[in-house]
C-alpha cells in the first residue's frame, strides 16, 4: 500500500530534493546542461574573481585526488602572463569539470562551482527552481503540526537556498507561513501575526555522503535529536539504506521521471508517491 502513518516518535522530516521535492528532469535537463553549456563564459568573465579562483583552487585539488581514476583531467597551475596562459587553464577546468559530470560525481568542489554558476542563472531569470505541487502545502501543515524540516541534498547548501529563494512558487524560504491577527477597528484591517521560515536548516556532501550511514547521525547530531526522531524522505533506496542503518525512518519517493523499483523494493519500503499520502499521528 502507497502511503503510512509517521511514527510517533518522529519529530523532523529531512528532505532530499532531486527526485523528492523538483522533478530529476529539471535537474537533469536544465541545471546539469547550464553548467556544460556556460561553464568557459563564465569562467572568463570571472576568472580574476577570488570566489571563482576558490573554486579553481578546489576543482584543481580535486583532480590530485582522483589521480588514481580513468579519464581525470588535472588543472595546472598558471605558469606565466597573458590571454593564451589563461585560455589553457580555462580549458582544463572545463574539461575536468565535463569529466566529473559525465562521471556523476558529487563531490563538494563541483557542487560548489554548480552552486556558484546556478546563483547566477537564477538572479538573471534564466531558470526557475521547479516543485512538484504538493511541496508547499504539505509542508506547511506539517510545521504547523510542529515538525522540524531540514533539507539533505548533494547540491551545495547555497544551491537549494537558489532553488528555494527562486522557485516556480516564488521565494519560499522567507515568508511562507503567516498567520494573522484581527485588529478590531473601524477600518478592520488584518494584519500579520508572525512569519515563519519553510526550513529548519540545510546540509550537503559537507556532512558526508548521502550513502554513508554515519552522514545521518552526524545529521542528528547537529539538530540536536536521536536518529529515530527523524523520518529521511529520499528516491533513492542506497540513501534509504544508509539511513535505515543508524535507525532513521524512511520512505522512498516514487515521481516521474524516478528510477524505478524491484519488486523486493516495493515490498520492504514504506512508499509515497506524494506528500499528501505521509499522515501524522493524531494528537492525543
Amino acid at each position: 500500500m502507497v502511503g503510512f502513518t509517521v511514527p510517533a516518535e518522529v519529530t523532523v522530516i529531512l528532505l532530499d530534493i532531486e527526485g523528492t521535492t523538483t522533478p530529476i528532469a529539471f535537474v537533469k535537463d536544465i541545471l546539469f546542461p547550464y553548467v556544460k553549456d556556460n561553464i568557459r563564459d563564465y569562467l572568463r568573465k570571472r576568472w580574476e574573481d577570488e570566489e571563482c579562483q576558490q573554486d579553481v583552487g578546489l576543482l584543481r585539488k580535486q583532480a590530485e585526488d582522483d589521480s588514481h581514476m580513468d579519464g581525470v583531467v588535472p588543472i595546472p597551475l598558471e605558469t606565466r602572463d597573458g590571454e593564451e596562459e589563461i585560455e589553457r587553464v580555462i580549458q582544463a577546468v572545463v574539461d575536468s569539470v565535463h569529466w566529473q559530470m559525465s562521471s556523476d560525481r558529487k563531490t563538494t568542489a563541483l557542487k560548489q562551482l554548480q552552486g556558484h554558476m546556478w546563483r547566477a542563472a537564477y538572479e538573471n531569470g534564466c531558470v526557475k527552481g521547479e516543485l512538484f505541487e504538493d511541496v508547499v502545502p504539505a509542508i506547511r501543515k506539517w510545521r504547523e503540526r510542529g515538525m522540524k524540516i531540514y533539507v539533505y541534498s548533494s547540491g551545495s547548501v547555497e544551491a537549494q537556498k537558489l532553488l528555494f529563494e527562486h522557485s516556480t512558487e516564488g521565494d519560499i524560504l522567507e515568508n511562507v507561513a503567516p498567520s494573522y491577527k484581527h485588529i478590531l477597528n473601524p477600518a478592520l484591517f488584518f494584519l500579520p501575526l508572525e512569519t515563519s521560515q519553510l526550513f529548519d536548516g540545510h546540509f550537503d556532501t559537507k556532512i558526508g555522503s548521502k550513502v554513508d550511514s554515519e552522514s545521518y547521525q552526524r545529521i542528528a547530531t547537529s539538530i540536536g535529536c536521536s536518529p529515530n526522531n527523524i523520518l529521511f524522505l529520499t528516491d533513492v533506496t542506497r540513501e534509504a539504506d544508509a539511513a535505515e542503518e543508524v535507525d532513521v525512518h524512511v520512505a522512498v519517493v516514487i515521481r516521474p521521471g524516478n528510477a524505478g523499483l524491484t519488486d523486493d523494493e516495493k515490498s520492504y519500503y514504506r512508499l509515497i508517491t506524494s506528500f499528501d499520502e505521509l499522515f501524522l499521528p493524531s494528537s492525543t
